[in-house]
């Protein structure tokens, strides 16, 4: 195995940094600088804009952005961008969407939007001296940080609450501020981790001068100052419901059976985590295509989804369904932060294109849109789970990556079609008919 080691990547150029992976990485290296240059963008500017996300940029990767319609939430209509590689989410999305539109749509409501952030430091001492110090320094966090804080106070923001908390029976001598955040319509990582890195600034230096603390009381030592992608206190619930009648359509004959299998498949991922996982990422599907198409951080949105489903040391289903009094309800709950200004919703054309589709929400707005497709996608898998099976949809949709992958001309693809509307499909069943008409 080659070493490639290479010292001062960063400071090379764009077409630098290319010719080096071309050189070290690939039998034909014009091929590879070839397809790397095929994404670039045409007009420089926005290309620029781009390679600016990111550091050490060499080119741009595709996601596909797709539609789902006929979301009704809260009585409104809304038209949903989706950003995912994975074949029939969005369709699922849709059918879902047009589904609950017939019956009432989705109801959400967003029960709170408190962010958190803590300052994790060491005290070696007395607790009780810690305590006096804390409610007497209390007044200086707020007021140190006011020059970070004027602008999102003007906007109805800002520092809700500063707590000492005492974690000295899990970690010796570990104690942190616990800060909860109002942001309005921002994520606020930014803004967070601003005043959380002046609170810690601030403790170390009032601890210097606070009489009571002898020398090593005074010597705090902060570890890390940082936001938790953790919100539970920032959680959006989507539900929808109807008559069990109601639920009769073309793949559902016998709507009661339908309900309570569909009720039954909730429970069991409540109870058996390796359930719980899959049909939690079927939530997921839906939730991270939306986050990513605003521009905002799926990856704080999904650790905090998982944390949250195992809130009570079990993992479980972020869903849940009942049956009462021939009333069939659907529901799900989910910690949310999002933003829909600052980051990238401001710099991405593609998000503010986005943003403009789903009328410019809110926040909360946009926690609800999102939940809502979370709670949509989850009724998709299990409608059908519950009837005809995950993978009739799913191979239909796959067909087509495998008939790209075979350059299939459009005449085979008729006959491919017309063959397995009726035989399994699967890679290798495709792939052999294929070779069998080539013949």
């Amino acid at each position: 195995m080659s070493n490639h080691e290479i010292s001062g990547f960063s400071k090379l150029s764009k077409n630098e940094k290319i010719e080096w992976i071309a050189k070290h990485y690939f039998s034909q290296p014009e091929e590879a600088i070839s397809l790397v240059k095929n994404y670039w963008n045409t007009d420089e500017k926005l290309q620029q804009l781009h390679d600016e996300f990111i550091e050490n940029t060499i080119s741009n990767f595709y996601l596909p952005l797709g539609i789902a319609p006929n979301f009704k939430i809260n009585k409104k209509n809304y038209t949903v961008p989706m950003v995912i590689e994975e074949s029939s989410v969005v369709a699922a999305a849709a059918k879902s969407a047009k589904f609950w539109s017939k019956r009432g749509g989705f109801k959400t409501t967003v029960l709170n939007t408190e962010k958190i952030g803590q300052v994790h430091f060491i005290y070696t001492g007395e607790k009780s001296k810690l305590v006096d110090f804390f409610n007497l320094t209390k007044p200086k966090f707020y007021s140190e940080t006011e020059n970070i804080t004027k602008n999102m106070q003007k906007r109805g923001g800002g520092i809700l609450d500063i707590i000492l908390n005492d974690k000295t029976t899990e970690l010796e001598n570990y104690f942190q501020l616990h800060a909860t955040f109002e942001t309005k319509d921002s994520m606020g990582a930014n803004f967070i981790n601003s005043c959380l890195e002046q609170f810690a600034k601030t403790l170390k230096q009032e601890a210097q001068s606070f009489e009571p603390f002898t020398e090593e009381e005074k010597n705090i030592e902060v570890v890390m100052s940082i936001l938790s992608n953790y919100v539970t206190n920032c959680i959006v619930r989507a539900e929808v419901s109807c008559s069990i009648e109601e639920l009769t359509e073309k793949q559902i004959e016998n709507p009661s059976e339908f309900a309570e299998k569909f009720v039954r498949a909730v429970q069991i991922a409540k109870i058996e985590p390796y359930r719980a996982v899959t049909h939690n990422k079927g939530i997921m599907n839906g939730i991270d295509a939306v986050v990513l198409a605003t521009g905002n951080d799926f990856r704080a949105v999904e650790a905090g989804a998982h944390a949250y489903a195992s809130r009570d040391g079990k993992y479980r289903s972020l869903s849940d369904a009942t049956i009462e009094n021939g009333i069939f309800t659907f529901w799900l709950e989910i910690p949310l932060a999002l933003g829909t200004v600052g980051g990238l919703t401001s710099l991405h054309p593609l998000v503010k294109l986005n943003l403009e589709i789903l009328e410019k929400p809110s926040a909360p707005e946009l926690m609800q849109i999102v939940a809502a497709v979370g709670l949509a996608q989850n009724f998709a898998a299990l409608r059908s789970l519950t009837t005809k099976g995950i993978q009739e949809g799913h191979m239909k949709m796959h067909i087509n990556n495998i008939l790209n992958q075979y350059h299939a001309t459009a005449e085979e693809r008729i006959k491919v079609t017309e063959y397995f509307k009726d035989n399994t499909i699967s890679h290798a069943s495709v792939a052999g008919f294929l070779e069998e008409i080539r013949k």
